[in-house]
This record gives structure tokens, C-alpha cells and sequence, in this order.
């Protein structure tokens, strides 16, 4: 991990970009955290639209997240910002499009050929993103993880044994593999769901949820859009953080 700006943000949290090989990031640290009191870390999963669009939203999280004593790190997803396009997604995503635009159903296939790829590479990543982390002085365990592509973090659940808590975010085309790999998740989890998401198919969140394996886990579902997340369901997955990594 080697860092390449730093700046102290006006709450005291220090942002520090960083690349791990190709993978940018950025990392978020309480004034708090120090060799002695380290603070657990919280992986914080973009949307796929690039880091520099989503900082925004990642900052936000992550101050939050700083504030009840937490570091959060987040990574350039595979194919999106500057990063190289992965084979095939480009026209998946038209294929995805064009179903839509007709009305009609996006089929196994498309979804497949769009997620997958992005989710055999990023969750490796991430692993090494978490290995880099834990070797710093200031960070330690246990680990958080929040955010989507939910299968990404589904599939993080399933191979990452560091990794003790995670928040969920409902919105994304999901692969039927998924759904198998979901029964064998075991950690606590918290699932975000807006109800009236135009680009998520409810009933497929629905079924992933009751597919997950975890004896704790609840649904936070919200009415409105795929961007209108209330506040208080932040305020929901924070506690949730609270109780599992404290």
C-alpha cells in the first residue's frame, strides 16, 4: 500500500489516498486511532461509477463511521474510473439496457456476463486491500464490510473469514450462483432495501435475503428509489456496526 496524498478533513479524520499495485483507494482514520488504540475497519464498497463520482457519498460514511471510532477504506472497483474495462461488460451493459428500455426481463445470462466478472476480481482485491490494512499499526480487527455490489460482498462473506459484520446494500442485478453461495454465509447482517427501486428487481432481493445462511440477520427496507435512502437508515446500519465490531 502506497500512500499518495494526505489531508486532515475539519473533524479531524485523516484522508490518505493510496494504490495497492493498480487498485486506487482511499483510507479514512478517527483522530483516535494510534499503534496503541488501533480502530477496527469498516471496507466500504463503492457504487460502479467511479470513485471520484461517489467520493461524495463515501466521505459521508465514512465521517460518520469515524465518529463512532471506526477507519474505513474503500478501492476502485474493477472496470470503473480510469481502471481497464472488463472483457465483455460493455455489452452486457447494452444488452442490459436494451431489455430494459423494451420492457422486457434482463435474463440469467446478461446478468451473469455483467456481475460475475466484477466479482471473481473485486473480491480478491478487497482481500488484498484487507491484508494491506491490518498491517498497519493504527488498524485492527475485527472487520466491517458495507456497501454493493451485494454480491460482491456476498461472495467476500463466503471466502473471507476476517471479515465479522457486514451491511448490505440491495440494488443489483444478482447471478443465480449468488444465490447458492448466500446459504453459506454465516456472519451478522443488516440489508438495505428500497422498496421502490426502479432498477432492482424486489423479489430477487427478497429471495436473497431469505437465502443467506446467517441466524442474524435483519432487512431494513425503505419506500422510495434506488438514491433515497432515508438518514436514519444509516443511523440503523451504524448501531448495527456498533454491536459487532465494539
Amino acid at each position: 500500500m502506497y500512500f499518495t496524498s494526505e489531508q486532515r478533513l475539519d473533524d479531524g479524520v485523516l484522508e490518505r489516498e493510496f494504490t495497492l499495485g493498480e487498485i486506487p483507494g482511499i483510507l479514512w482514520t478517527p483522530a483516535s486511532a494510534s499503534a496503541s488504540a488501533p480502530a477496527a475497519p469498516i471496507l466500504l464498497s463503492p457504487p460502479p461509477v467511479g470513485l471520484r463520482k461517489a467520493y461524495p457519498r463515501l466521505v459521508g460514511r465514512a465521517r460518520h463511521a469515524a465518529a463512532d471510532g471506526f477507519a474505513a477504506a474503500t478501492i476502485e472497483l474493477p472496470g470503473n474510473g480510469d481502471r481497464p474495462r472488463l472483457p465483455g461488460t460493455e455489452q452486457a451493459v447494452a444488452e442490459m439496457r436494451r431489455a430494459m428500455k423494451a420492457g422486457e426481463a434482463v435474463g440469467d445470462e446478461i446478468i451473469d456476463a455483467l456481475v460475475l466478472p466484477l466479482v471473481d476480481k473485486a473480491v480478491p482485491e478487497w482481500q488484498a486491500t484487507l491484508d494491506a490494512l491490518l498491517a498497519l499499526p493504527e488498524i485492527d480487527g475485527p472487520v466491517g464490510y458495507s456497501g454493493g455490489v451485494i454480491s460482491i460482498g456476498t461472495r467476500l462473506a463466503v471466502v473471507e473469514p476476517r471479515l465479522s459484520a457486514a451491511v448490505l446494500f440491495a440494488g443489483s442485478f444478482i447471478p443465480r450462483v449468488i444465490f447458492e453461495e448466500a446459504r453459506q454465509v454465516t456472519i451478522p447482517l443488516h440489508v438495505l432495501l428500497q422498496w421502490d427501486d426502479e432498477g432492482n428487481d424486489r423479489q430477487a432481493a427478497l429471495d436473497l435475503f431469505d437465502a443467506f445462511g446467517s441466524k442474524e440477520k435483519a432487512l431494513n427496507a425503505n419506500m422510495g428509489g434506488h438514491t433515497g435512502v432515508p438518514p436514519y437508515a444509516g443511523e440503523a446500519a451504524a448501531s448495527f456496526f456498533t454491536r459487532h465490531l465494539k
